[in-house]
């Protein structure tokens, strides 16, 4: 078996204190940045790797952040969404010697309670909150645990650090590809309305609708699922004066709206043009491809865990904000039928 590397080693290769050691390799004051360097050079060269318990009983720590997702299990394994946004929070993490426990929870009180039970454990030294909804529980909850917290695209007057994508303009963006494109009748199939982002969605296409001198047209409240999308078609599609543009809160959700729209004989793009929300890899490889917005939720994932480490730390900053949603224009969207 390989002797492990100590932390007295790396001090006897960079050639200082075991004190400026460990204040180097975890990111503390008191090394200058040229030390700091030479330390973490010497610790790659021996092949050091910290001891997390060590690290844990010496700061009191547990050197880890939580994400309890409260939706269904089937969102993670059919939305990659929330892949990317992971990859982005470990992105961070795991350079500094963090790790990230990821808990389900579709039941608000069962959530609610992982919560409790990661902070009465000290499992967790803080937590990113994620999929928030209308007056979320959560929020008051790790005020009251002292949990550090940070909010994901959470409504304005968020009490909590937050990151923030905007998603108006990218909106914008579309309406106008749409009425350039001559459509006149208008549809959005809406994530579930208690779900902050799904509100901001709502809000953001029938805001530049009006703007255009449109009418913000019917809303149907699907889950953001691909299923959802389905039912959304079956019933959009066979209304008497069906629209002619139908923009989906969630990639997912208008691969199953096209899907449906096939199975009932109407054309996409010719018939009915369709447009989605994420960017997901998926939505290029079905026919027609998809119109979408493009969103970033690695980046996302990272400025999070970003966030989240300051405040960990007691050094919390201004909120953060990534480059907004933008407009990527495929084959699923054409000129509306004469």
């Amino acid at each position: 078996m390989t002797q492990r590397v100590t932390i007295v080693e790396v001090a006897a290769r960079a050639g200082v204190a075991i004190s400026s050691v460990s204040s180097a390799l975890n990111d503390r004051p008191g090394v200058s940045d040229q030390t700091r360097a030479r330390i973490k050079q010497a610790a790659a060269d021996l092949g050091f790797v910290p001891n997390v318990r060590g690290r844990s009983l010496s700061s009191g720590r547990a050197f880890t952040v939580g994400l309890v997702v409260h939706r269904d299990p089937f969102v993670l394994e059919s939305d990659p969404f929330f892949g990317s946004f992971i990859g982005g929070l470990e992105s961070v993490l795991d350079p500094r010697g963090w790790a990230l426990i990821l808990q389900m929870g579709s039941a608000a009180d069962e959530t609610l309670d992982r919560y409790r039970r990661l902070a009465a454990g000290r499992r967790v030294d803080g937590v990113v909150l994620n999929e928030l909804v209308v007056d979320d529980p959560r929020v008051p909850l790790v005020q009251q645990l002292g949990l550090p917290a940070v909010g994901v695209n959470p409504a304005p007057g968020f009490p909590l650090p937050a990151v923030r994508q905007d998603v108006a303009a990218g909106v914008r963006e579309l309406v106008d590809h749409l009425v350039g494109l001559g459509h006149r009748r208008f549809a959005h199939v809406a994530g579930p309305a208690r779900f902050v982002h799904a509100v901001h969605r709502v809000e953001a296409w029938q805001e530049s609708l009006v703007a255009a001198g449109h009418d913000p047209g019917v809303v149907v409240e699907a889950d953001f699922t691909y299923d959802g999308g389905r039912r959304a078609a079956a019933d959009l599609l066979s209304r008497p004066e069906r629209p002619t543009a139908v923009f989906c809160a969630n990639d997912l959700a208008a691969i199953g709206f096209m899907a449906e729209a096939d199975r009932l004989g109407v054309r996409v793009p010719d018939d009915v043009s369709v447009a989605g929300f994420d960017g997901i890899e998926l939505g290029s490889y079905v026919r027609p491809a998809l119109t979408t917005l493009t969103t970033t939720p690695r980046l996302i994932g990272a400025e999070a865990a970003r966030l989240l480490l300051a405040a960990v730390e007691g050094q919390a900053g201004p909120d953060a904000s990534v480059a907004p949603a933008r407009l990527l224009v495929r084959d699923s969207t054409a000129p509306a039928a004469r």
